[in-house]
């Protein structure tokens, strides 16, 4: 495993002054990022497993959580650049999808056990984006049921297989942009984007019930996180199959991800 810059400088100093020592810090080749484009399936944290296995790396994380049957970008961080993955999550995201309206589900997504059935009534793709609309700006979004946030240091979701169901937080979220693309009864296609930590199958379960037909989220694919992109990835299986010296060139070096995050406001 190649390493980059070990060494301790000695700077130049004039008559008079006291030399202090620079300390330059090593890192690893593979400490840095690595972007997946996650298949439906696994959880994030699957992902995480595989990578570190595979290649043999003790410290492993991502940046946001996409939930199984979700796909697209996930920033996984190997090594030091762990100690970045806070920073890197804190990035706003952009989403596609499809809603599908007329059926309900306890985890507002197609995952979930179906709650209720309703007629969906006539719907336009203007009247689809007029309601959209609503949802841009500030919120305050309740966490679904079925979540990874935890109440008194349980996850929601095992409560939820319990069938208890507690009072939710709402938390701060900002959506910039929501707009569909097209619409075939019963599946609308869209484009989000919004703040980290924003649970889109919450926003399409809030369509569906201010339409009064209901809606789960039925596909949603991360097409971006931050200055990433999904089209920079590589898809997970590619990546099991590399060598950890193939891997090596697929890695965002340490200090060019520290370099970005530092510019950011």
């Amino acid at each position: 495993m190649h390493t980059i810059g070990c060494r301790t400088e000695w700077p130049a100093v004039t008559p008079g002054q006291s030399q202090l020592p620079i300390v330059i810090q090593e890192f690893s080749a593979l400490d840095g990022a690595i972007l997946i484009d996650k298949p439906s399936g696994p959880t994030s944290h699957d992902v995480v497993d595989a990578i570190r296995r595979r290649f043999a790396i003790k410290k492993v994380g991502h940046c946001g959580t996409l939930d199984p049957n979700a796909t697209g970008l996930l920033i996984i961080v190997l090594g030091r650049a762990t100690k970045l993955s806070e920073k890197l999550m804190s990035d706003d995201k952009v989403y596609e999808g499809a809603i599908k309206f007329g059926e309900s589900t306890d985890s507002y997504d197609a995952d979930g056990e179906l709650v209720a059935s309703l007629p969906v009534p006539p719907l336009s793709l203007e009247e689809l984006n007029a309601g959209a609309a609503a949802f841009v700006g500030d919120q305050m979004q309740i966490p679904p049921m079925v979540s990874a946030v935890k109440k008194d240091g349980v996850p929601l979701y095992k409560l939820a297989r319990k069938g208890i169901e507690v009072p939710r937080e709402p938390r701060l979220v900002h959506i910039y942009n929501f707009r569909f693309s097209s619409y075939q009864e019963p599946l609308g296609q869209f484009r989000l984007a919004c703040t980290k930590g924003t649970y889109v199958r919450s926003i399409a379960h809030e369509l569906g019930q201010k339409i009064g037909c209901g809606a789960h989220l039925a596909s949603l694919r991360r097409i971006a996180s931050g200055k990433f992109e999904a089209a920079q990835a590589l898809p997970l299986a590619d990546v099991l199959r590399l060598t950890p010296r193939e891997l090596e060139q697929h890695v965002l070096p340490f200090l060019k991800l520290a370099g970005g995050v530092m510019r950011e406001p």
